[in-house]
């Protein structure tokens, strides 16, 4: 059976384990699936996902010119301290920054690899951890807009990662930590803004378990633009990657724009 469309990010659904969806234009897969199966994927060209034309992507799903107009693209998006939505002010477009900009946030730790801070809409809550592959993942503080979040974010990376060490996270080597008592350090450590939203009670650790077989003990990165058919059998998924039985993985999120076939 072959499966065909433009790649974007997997849709998640929290179970035990994770549910990954592959969602294209006129059909889904639920690759949890195709685990333990021989699969292939073969590269057919690009779509943009702002513009849809069939252009080169350049980062994001975008094509060049979209990369450098989208609002849903923009600085504050990688900086959320960035962010001026709240003053009124605009970067390319006052009216969808607003949107995403000006709605509570989500300042959190996260188990990945090692201890990570990060920042996602309290909607994303738990989308935005499970692309990440964290193990385990603890909010800290809520704020009621995204540049609070930003400057709480760079507060806190003067004392802990911001990214993720995606091959640690792939082969499973993870500091094992204890998620609250990291969070009792950072009171002290917070912007005085945001200092009024910290509870040490209010939430609550969440576990992540994902649909892994085995992991492998050294990975090679598959790209499309270098390698245009790959054949694997699927031994797991975790964050946006596809885990292959040779040690091959494929980060679907960073070929979004990609259009593929995907045979079973």
């Amino acid at each position: 059976m072959t499966y065909e469309g433009t790649l974007n990010k997997m849709q998640t659904e929290l179970g035990n384990p994770i549910q990954y969806y592959l969602v294209f234009e006129n059909s889904f897969l639920n690759v949890n699936q195709l685990l333990g199966k021989e699969i292939e994927i073969i590269f057919d060209g690009y779509q943009c996902l702002n513009c849809g034309k069939q252009k080169k992507i350049f980062r994001q799903g975008f094509c060049y010119d979209c990369f450098y107009s989208s609002p849903a693209v923009g600085d504050w998006i990688m900086k959320p301290e960035l962010s001026t939505a709240h003053l009124g002010i605009a970067d390319r477009d006052l009216d969808y920054e607003s949107r995403v900009q000006l709605q509570p946030h989500i300042v959190y730790f996260a188990s990945s690899s090692e201890v990570k801070v990060g920042v996602t809409r309290n909607t994303q809550v738990p989308t935005r951890w499970i692309d990440q592959g964290a193990e385990q993942a603890l909010a800290i503080v809520e704020v009621p807009n995204r540049y609070l979040a930003g400057i709480t974010e760079v507060a806190l990376k003067n004392h802990f990662a911001d990214k993720t060490n995606w091959r640690k996270m792939l082969t499973n080597d993870i500091l094992e930590v204890d998620l609250i008592e990291e969070k009792k350090k950072v009171l002290e450590l917070l912007p005085n803004e945001a200092r009024d939203f910290f509870d040490i009670d209010a939430f609550q650790v969440a576990p992540l378990i994902y649909p892994v077989l085995q992991y492998p003990k050294k990975i090679a990165s598959l790209s499309l633009d270098k390698t245009a058919s790959y054949r694997g059998t699927l031994t797991g998924i975790k964050g946006q990657y596809l885990i292959f039985e040779d040690g091959t993985v494929f980060n679907v999120r960073g070929n979004e724009g990609y259009k593929v076939r995907i045979s079973v």
